[in-house]
């Protein structure tokens, strides 16, 4: 199998570059130093039989011009670069309605017509984008974690003060997360799987406290678990995200509502589809060394 993967140096590009690897395919590797998928399409790229794009602005805070370039803009350069190949597009659980909860949601209840932030919507544009060509899957993960998360792990930590941790709302929000090696399992099978949208994620959702409780354990971090009002939190946030915007902040406050949409209520994915078409078999949840990540 000849591979081509973008954003290779990022979290998620890389695991797949890694995985593909370690089965002996041929993997073209695109950072963003290689290739600015912005800039347009390669010149001269490599025969693949497949693509997996991981290339994206991963955020929900920064000038949504510019994500958009990136995640849609991108996105249809990278389509055109390698027109023949199957077509494997790395989407998020942030396609499906933020304003509610999201329970055990199949992939035909998104994209919505509102999003919180650009990141949510410029994906769901980019969905569009991909399928519009035939032979394409689109995956969405949600929560990502595992050995070099920038992102989960790292907004964790940040939030504790002290010895103090606070959650918004009560904890008990279920969640479908996904590790970063069953998130690399399933973008290889979606190489020569059926086509289509699959939701990625671990074998069974957690109860949102207990697996912070899981992971600051094996971090070997005594911490309190304190709770924030849900209604409080997100008044909080809908001040502080203009004022901060207003201020110029090249990073988003601790509170913003795109944080508290995901964490506070339940974001739980029917991942059946991928089982049953892409032959996908996730491992649990486990945050088994993670004091080394």
């Amino acid at each position: 199998m000849r591979l081509a993967v973008t954003g290779a140096t990022g979290f998620v590009g890389g695991a797949v570059c890694r995985a593909a690897e370690a089965r002996g395919w041929q993997v073209h590797a695109y950072g963003s130093r290689s290739w600015d998928i912005t800039a347009g399409p390669l010149t001269d790229p490599p025969a693949v039989d497949a693509v997996v794009h991981c290339a994206a602005a991963v955020t929900d805070w920064g000038s949504p011009a510019q994500i958009r370039r990136v995640n849609v803009s991108g996105t249809r350069n990278v389509l055109e670069t390698f027109p023949d190949a199957r077509f494997v597009h790395m989407s998020s659980a942030s396609v499906y309605d933020p304003f509610r909860p999201t329970t055990s949601a199949v992939e035909s209840t998104a994209p919505v017509s509102r999003y919180l932030t650009a990141y949510g919507a410029t994906k769901a544009e980019a969905e569009g984008v991909v399928l519009a060509r035939p032979d394409s899957v689109v995956l969405r993960p949600h929560a990502v974690y595992g050995p070099g998360d920038p992102t989960l792990l790292p907004r964790v930590l940040s939030a504790i003060r002290g010895r103090t941790l606070f959650l918004v709302g009560d904890g008990q929000a279920p969640q479908s997360l996904t590790s970063i090696d069953n998130l690399a399992q399933a973008s290889l099978l979606a190489c020569t799987g059926r086509p289509g949208v699959y939701n990625v994620a671990d074998s069974s959702p957690v109860v949102l406290e207990s697996a912070v409780r899981d992971l600051l354990r094996e971090r070997g971090l005594d911490v309190r678990i304190r709770h924030l009002p849900l209604r409080l939190a997100w008044s909080l946030a809908a001040v502080a995200e203009p004022v901060w915007r207003l201020a110029g902040r090249a990073t988003p406050p601790r509170l913003t509502r795109y944080a508290i949409s995901h964490l506070a209520h339940e974001r739980t994915l029917d991942i059946t589809a991928a089982r049953t078409h892409l032959g996908y078999k996730p491992a649990p949840t486990s945050f088994a060394g993670a004091a080394t990540w």
